[in-house]
């Protein structure tokens, strides 16, 4: 990735200096030049990112400065070097005030007036900070529409969504679900409102990155075709959390985050409520105090079969991949994610909460001989301990087991297909023609 680049090539001296007007003082942004597979790549740094004490901070008024500055910079840079851009395609809060300041230039700047604007939300409720004071400094208009709710008007994420000439969500069900009031945070108005400009798309996984085949974590490497060497990679797993060597009884995993929206909670009450079937379960992640207290406890009343690592840890997370059997996704929303593809991908079978992106990439329509998961009808414990149940039935035949994560590992779900249905976005946008022709590997 590039911050591998970033790390792997000593930075030559700035390629320029952007002088970015404030009314506290003009800010001066260093600009830095290297490239990634060929591709000219452009390093911003300034006083208000290398101050930063981490890239994300859980408080976004920590964040609020660094970003908006980062976000003006960009554009500036563009026409510092002559890049007249076609689409400007900005990625959730953090680079808003992008798309806001384009919108308030591009009809007072020649360089800009061309340019359309695509706002990628990757998770609504992290809305930003308030920064109506950023917006004043910089000179820039507060936003005043009634189109908004009146707290929206000074916020970063519904200031790049009412700026934006087409938003689109990281899947087609989030780009449903955010408008309508379980999912919209108050904006669902405002985005039905746009419902013609809004779309969706899947985030890609890098099939490379991620390749049980390949994999140099893993005991055991395999793929589709030998299927089943996988099983050394389960019982090396059971040895290193001391549960019983089994290979039929089938071992769930969780890979997550534990905080509300994670529903990690949602499985700690299903899990309790199957406590008669055989099973066993492994938990990593790290989080909300009270939901790892909780995964804890859980391991405490059922020392026989559950074991929590309360960590972050890369490796042990792709071993669980190509050890466990079925990996618990209990959303309560789900914008795109990953986890289910990684799943799929190592035939580690998801069943996961019937939210946003889960919807758009697990098959689950009851006997479909195409069956890459399952998946929960309702937000409810009882509901997914029923689909958990259904997990377990299916796992005792194995021929249809072993069809179903196939039929993950078969799917395609890498930047190949995502990459084109951006690359006909953007010409939508522009006003030109669909890409037709296959795109080349």
């Amino acid at each position: 990735g590039l911050g591998d680049v970033y790390k792997r090539q000593p930075l030559s001296p700035p390629l320029l200096t952007l002088h970015l007007p404030r009314k506290s003082g003009d800010m001066e942004m260093d600009v830095f030049e290297t490239e990634l597979e060929g591709m000219p790549v452009y390093l911003i740094d300034g006083k208000e990112i290398s101050a930063a004490k981490r890239i994300y901070s859980f408080q976004p008024d920590e964040d609020m400065a660094k970003f908006a500055s980062f976000s003006l910079a960009a554009l500036e840079l563009a026409k510092q070097i002559g890049f007249q851009p076609h689409i400007l395609n900005a990625n959730d809060w953090h680079t808003a005030l992008a798309v806001y300041a384009l919108d308030h230039i591009r009809g007072q700047d020649s360089f800009f007036a061309d340019t359309k604007s695509l706002f990628t939300v990757h998770n609504l409720p992290y809305m930003g900070a308030e920064c109506k004071e950023i917006l004043r400094d910089f000179s820039m208009p507060v936003h005043r529409s009634r189109l908004l709710p009146k707290w929206g008007r000074s916020f970063a994420m519904p200031l790049g969504l009412i700026s934006a000439d087409h938003i689109n969500a990281v899947s087609p069900t989030y780009a449903r679900e955010i408008q309508t009031p379980e999912f919209g945070c108050s904006l669902e108005d405002f985005l039905f409102r746009r419902a013609d400009r809004i779309s969706g798309i899947i985030n890609g996984l890098d099939y490379n990155a991620w390749n049980p085949a390949t994999d140099e974590k893993l005991l055991k490497n395999y793929d589709v075709d030998t299927l089943s060497d996988r099983l050394q990679n389960k019982i090396a797993l059971q040895k290193e959390f001391d549960l019983p060597i089994s290979a039929q009884v089938p071992l769930f995993v969780v890979i997550s985050r534990l905080d509300h929206q994670k529903g990690i909670d949602t499985a700690i009450a299903a899990l309790r409520l199957i406590k008669k079937k055989k099973w066993q379960a492994i938990i990593l992640g790290t989080g909300a105090e009270e939901i790892e207290k909780e995964c804890q406890l859980l391991a405490s009343e059922m020392p026989e079969r559950v074991r929590v690592a309360i960590r972050f840890d890369g490796a042990l997370a792709r071993r669980m991949y190509a050890g466990g059997d079925a990996i618990l996704l209990p959303s309560r929303y789900e914008p795109c994610g990953l986890t289910q593809l990684i799943g799929m991908r190592y035939g580690c079978v998801p069943a996961a909460n019937a939210v946003g992106g889960f919807v758009d990439t697990i098959l689950d329509d009851g006997n479909s001989p195409e069956q890459t998961g399952f998946l929960s009808p309702a937000l409810t414990h009882e509901a997914f301990a029923a689909t958990l149940e259904r997990v377990l039935a299916a796992y005792k035949d194995q021929t249809l087991w072993q069809q179903i994560q196939a039929n993950g590992m078969n799917k395609d779900y890498s930047w190949r297909q995502s990459a084109r249905e951006y690359l006909n976005l953007y010409l939508q946008l522009s006003g030109l023609p669909p890409l037709t022709e296959t795109m080349p590997g």
